[in-house]
């Protein structure tokens, strides 16, 4: 794995949350901290409700991780578009991160129980 990128369990209960409804709760999180960067907390796609997510025409590139596909939240009170991202097919270095999608906190809350 690249030195600067770490990747663990993330301990606890979390959970995920936009438009007043809970998306997913999970004890299966992964912590994934690279360089400076904020640490991100990464969800598997089995504990969110994937019926609220469509996939975005906003891609992007890493690197280090690979190409990251993005997905709008459609919520009764609109889109937040690109609230989410994932790594469909991840380089070998963070495989784990695989299945799971992360989001991001200034369009819905990511909180530890």
């Amino acid at each position: 794995m690249s030195d600067h990128i770490k990747i663990r369990p993330a301990t606890g209960t979390w959970v995920v949350r936009a438009a007043g409804a809970v998306l997913g709760e999970t004890t299966a999180a992964l912590e994934l901290t690279e360089g400076d960067y904020p640490t991100v907390i990464y969800f598997p796609r089995t504990d969110i409700s994937m019926a609220f997510f469509d996939t975005s025409e906003t891609t992007s590139s890493c690197p280090h991780k690979g190409h990251a596909t993005y997905y709008d939240l459609i919520a009764k009170s609109g889109t937040f578009k690109d609230a989410a991202w994932s790594y469909e097919d991840p380089k070998d270095d963070v495989a784990d991160i695989k299945g799971y999608l992360a989001f991001f906190t200034n369009k819905v809350a990511v909180e530890k129980l």
